[in-house]
């Protein structure tokens, strides 16, 4: 190992970001001047909020402390680092029921989200900084597939969706985040994110179709953009997601 030199590993899920012959091995890395951890590690790929643990030959330290040659920096994601205690973890606990902000790529899986009863910002022009903002100021976790976006430091919770299918999108962030027992199906307007109310034949009139009217006892409606819900084919394709959702809980796959 030259003067300027480190050894660097990363575990798990982080691997997705590096070279592929750098991945799930130890390999050397010749350091320029003296950046911080959080720094190096961006440099060489993974986003910081996907990082839990930091190890500096052995002792957890954070995204502050500087990346000196001739150490040992092993770097984990979240829940893959044994034995370490949660007051050495480089990132605050995540709120009891996550809430979340999507980038305008997202659009699906923000939808898909909403439907689970999840607390979820989108817009199709938000800017990146306000995302970033409001990710840090409301504590929402982050999900974007803009690396840059995810790299900012106001980020403190984010995901990078491996994924490009919203539907397996989706799979991730509620195995990511262990959303399945916080899910409450159809509680929330998948177009603005508010809360539903119930309402009776009755109140809907004139809101539904002739049919559905004739067909169905039991609606919900959104206060916000005043949409009207009911159990139809749509709703049966929702829940067979939502079971979906569970069964793979169950099975640990």
């Amino acid at each position: 190992m030259s003067p300027r030199e480190l050894t660097v590993r990363f575990h798990g899920v982080l691997n997705d970001f590096l070279a592929p012959e750098r991945r799930d091995v130890a390999f050397t890395h010749v350091l320029q001047g003296s950046p911080s951890v959080k720094d190096l590690i961006e440099s060489l790929g993974p986003p910081h909020p996907e990082v839990d643990v930091v190890l500096v030959d052995g002792e957890a330290v954070g995204f502050e402390h500087r990346a000196r040659a001739d150490t040992r920096l092993v770097v984990y994601p979240a829940l893959q680092a044994p034995g370490v205690p949660p007051e050495a973890r480089v990132g605050p606990p995540l709120p009891d029921m996550p809430r979340f902000v999507l980038d305008v790529g997202l659009g699906r899986l923000s939808g898909f989200l909403r439907m689970l009863g999840f607390d979820t910002l989108w817009r199709n022009d938000s800017a990146d900084e306000h995302l970033a903002r409001l990710s840090r100021q409301e504590s929402r976790v982050l999900l974007t597939r803009d690396l840059g976006l995810l790299k900012r430091s106001e980020v403190v919770h984010g995901y990078f969706p491996r994924a490009t299918d919203p539907a397996h999108q989706l799979v991730e962030v509620v195995r990511r985040y262990a959303l399945t027992e916080r899910m409450r199906p159809f509680s929330r307007c998948m177009a603005c994110n508010a809360l539903l109310s119930a309402a009776s034949p009755d109140e809907v009139q004139g809101r539904v179709p002739e049919g559905v009217a004739g067909r169905h006892s039991h609606f919900r409606q959104c206060p916000g953009c005043q949409r009207v819900f009911w159990p139809g084919t749509h709703h049966d394709r929702m829940q067979g997601l939502v079971d979906t959702l569970r069964r793979l809980e169950a099975v640990g796959t």
